[in-house]
């Protein structure tokens, strides 16, 4: 009793992240409506980072990939996927509280430090799975951004047609750069809250305009037809439940960690009822149409509600696009040794060189859609579901580690039997699914897009500019005279 005593007590005690906090000082009322929008920590504020983060542009691709899949594939994917991503989140923070409840009964301070997933592989299994670790999460946060770049670009060019994609692209690059000024995912309250309702707007604009729209003349709904197509969309749905790369940051910025749990599994649930309406009710709609849409925008008419819809998806990126960045920023900070760093201004010039290679290569590679699934089995595979599961087992695999374990796996799954089992699956269905067969898949997609589009594309999947209109100015021809008959 005496041991579970002391287990209790050293549970993680939350360590505050403190750069934007005045302590010690009389709270005046413009202090108490700042903190209020601006320093979230609680788990409900966890909830709306993990579920406004998890679906994001990727909304506007799933019909694309329903396309590609056939409904019934389409809708399984989603709830399978869905599962899974919300056991390998359950994982990441599994591993963090292990990580935390260590260092602190070492008395280690993290109270100006923000803890990240290569930093808990580090602690917990050595340098060379923090390396692995590390090269897989940055690269697929590095993509990440550039998604959420090309998406604004997309989806703005639905309102104004005037500029091409690749200007749009410049234009929201140098936008989406003011991220740099947001410390860290404590300041996201607001932002996390409105990302929400945009989507959920979004998705529900989809849902009742493609009813409203009804069918097209001769809709088709022929997927799945080829190999390719069909594990190039469910890659695509492999990285919309992916998004649990920041697991580590989001429960940092909570104020108590301990709590998380199971947040990313309700926040999934809530985004299965955008995503599964909204991609089913657009496909029913377009059929096989979609197979050359990647943007479900693009096919529905122009109106008051769509251009509503394209505004606050763009906000929403611009956030989504903060979510994936920051995380690049705090390995930079450490990089360079401005992580703790009291100058939010100081910080925030040094973030700025993780912006340009983000936006040069959202203008390499702007193929909206396609470079999702090319992101899920590449590189989501492996930092959110692979990598988790395997250092879950190597963690607990000796009998010590598993008795002295901080959290323990739930008894209604099997306990550490179930756990180990659930994680052996998962590696061997992510890495066969979806690393071989989808990478397969969405790589030759990718490149079939590079040879009809190019690198550097101007304006990918841009309708063809209207054949401007010929008028006539030449003389009428001359009027045919008949000879008259021949009088004798």
């Amino acid at each position: 009793m005496a041991a579970s005593a002391d287990k209790v007590v050293d549970t993680v005690i939350v360590g505050s992240y403190v750069e934007m906090e005045t302590e010690g000082k009389p709270k005046s009322v413009k202090s108490k409506l700042s903190k209020f929008f601006w320093d979230g920590g609680s788990a409900y504020d966890a909830w709306f980072s993990c579920a406004s983060n998890q679906v994001a542009q990727v909304l506007l691709t799933l019909p694309y990939s329903f396309s590609q899949l056939g409904m019934l594939s389409g809708i399984l994917f989603q709830l399978f996927y869905g599962l899974l991503g919300s056991w390998t989140a359950y994982l990441i923070s599994s591993l963090y509280v292990e990580y935390r409840t260590r260092k602190e009964r070492e008395k280690v301070d993290f109270r100006n430090h923000v803890i990240q997933w290569f930093e808990v592989l580090d602690g917990l299994l050595g340098k060379h799975w923090r390396n692995v670790g590390l090269a897989f999460n940055c690269t697929f946060l590095l993509f990440g951004s550039v998604i959420q770049l090309i998406a604004c670009a997309s989806n703005i060019y639905y309102i104004n047609d005037n500029l091409d994609k690749r200007t749009w692209t410049y234009i929201f690059g140098a936008c989406c750069a003011t991220t740099v000024f947001i410390p860290s995912f404590h300041n996201y309250r607001v932002w996390s809250f409105l990302g929400l309702v945009m989507t959920t707007y979004t998705a529900w604009y989809l849902t009742i305009a493609s009813f409203l729209h009804g069918q097209v003349e001769g809709v088709k709904h022929s997927g799945p037809t080829k190999l390719v197509l069909y594990f190039t969309g469910a890659t695509n749905i492999l990285y919309t439940f992916g998004g649990h790369a920041v697991t580590v940051e989001i429960m940092h910025a909570m104020w108590k960690p301990q709590k998380f749990k199971a947040i990313y599994l309700y926040a999934t649930l809530y985004v299965l009822t955008l995503t599964l309406p909204s991609a089913s009710a657009v496909y029913w709609a377009f059929g096989d149409m979609l197979l050359n849409h990647s943007n479900a925008f693009s096919l529905l008419p122009k109106s008051p509600f769509r251009d509503m819809a394209v505004i606050l998806m763009l906000i929403h990126q611009f956030i989504t696009f903060g979510f994936a960045c920051t995380p690049l920023y705090f390995v930079w900070e450490k990089a360079i040794g401005m992580h703790e760093c009291k100058s939010l201004c100081k910080r925030a010039a040094a973030r700025l060189p993780v912006v340009i290679p983000i936006w040069f290569l959202a203008i390499i590679f702007p193929f909206f859609g396609p470079i999702n699934s090319t992101v899920g089995s590449l590189l989501v595979s492996f930092t959110v579901y692979i990598i988790p599961a395997l250092a879950h087992i190597f963690t607990y695999k000796s009998a010590a580690a598993r008795e002295n374990a901080v959290e323990r796996p739930p008894r209604f799954l099997g306990g550490w039997i179930g756990s180990y089992t659930i994680n052996v699956f998962v590696v061997v269905w992510v890495f066969v699914v979806g690393f071989g067969f989808g990478g397969w898949a969405s790589i030759t997609n990718f490149v079939h897009q590079i040879d009809t589009f190019g690198l550097f594309t101007k304006c990918y999947q841009c309708p063809p500019p209207s054949p401007p209109m010929v008028f006539n100015t030449t003389s009428a021809p001359a009027p045919i005279h008949h000879p008259h008959p021949h009088r004798p």
